[in-house]
């Protein structure tokens, strides 16, 4: 029976916990950064739901251009280990004995591990083996900003709700409070689900947004004054 690691949930993992994230705290920001400006409810609400369509769209743009470089990279790496497979094949079957060498097997199984392996599929062996690409780990790219739109645009309704159904001279509270809580639920199911220590996600996701939504406070704050 093959066991599902959770490193095979990495790739949807990394890219739906920094949608929601920075969903949260880049709408969360805008907020409180307008309204400490002395802006009007209609500005305020205005500023956040032009950020959360901008935020999704930069994200699913920012994460397929990436990714798709990753992928890229990917595919020429396997296109020259194609071409050295069909240049020398015992010369592949060598290097792939001295990786299993250097991994703990003596060289007369490792030498039978790479043989094996070659005969079965020798460029999956390379990739996975040489080149550090598996199923789970090879990059794609419409996934990746799919999930990194939707999960920012989920991330960044709940700052806007909060600022909807809140009375606007009590709004900033609400949403650094229920932006705080968000943070704190997401980093710790994000370090659970991955297996990480779950505090380490908590403090890590909320002081940053302490820290965002601080400098956008006083930011608004100042340009308030001056514009005053």
């Amino acid at each position: 029976m093959v066991k599902n690691h959770k490193m095979s949930r990495s790739g949807w993992l990394r890219a739906a916990v920094l949608g929601a994230n920075d969903g949260i705290v880049s709408t969360a920001s805008l907020l409180t950064g307008v309204a400490s400006a002395d802006s009007t409810p209609r500005n305020v609400l205005l500023a956040g739901i032009a950020g959360m369509i901008a935020g999704a769209m930069s994200m699913a743009v920012g994460e397929y251009v990436s990714v798709s470089s990753q992928s890229d990279i990917e595919r020429a790496a396997l296109v020259e280990e194609r071409d050295e497979l069909k240049a020398d094949f015992k010369l592949e079957t060598d290097e792939l004995t001295a990786i299993y060498v250097r991994r703990g097997l003596s060289p007369l199984l490792a030498r039978q591990v790479a043989e094996q392996l070659m005969a079965y599929d020798a460029l999956a062996a390379h990739a996975r083996d040489e080149l550090g690409i598996t199923e789970f780990s090879s990059a794609r790219p419409l996934q990746a900003a799919v999930y990194s739109a939707a999960s920012f645009a989920a991330g960044a309704l709940l700052p806007l709700a909060v600022a909807v159904i809140t009375p606007f001279h009590y709004a900033v509270t609400a949403v650094v409070a229920a932006t705080l809580l968000a943070l704190g639920m997401l980093g710790g199911a994000a370090a659970a689900t991955g297996g990480a220590p779950v505090m380490r996600g908590i403090l890590r996701v909320t002081l940053g947004g302490i820290a965002a939504m601080g400098i956008s406070g006083f930011t608004g704050s100042v340009f308030g004054l001056v514009a005053g």
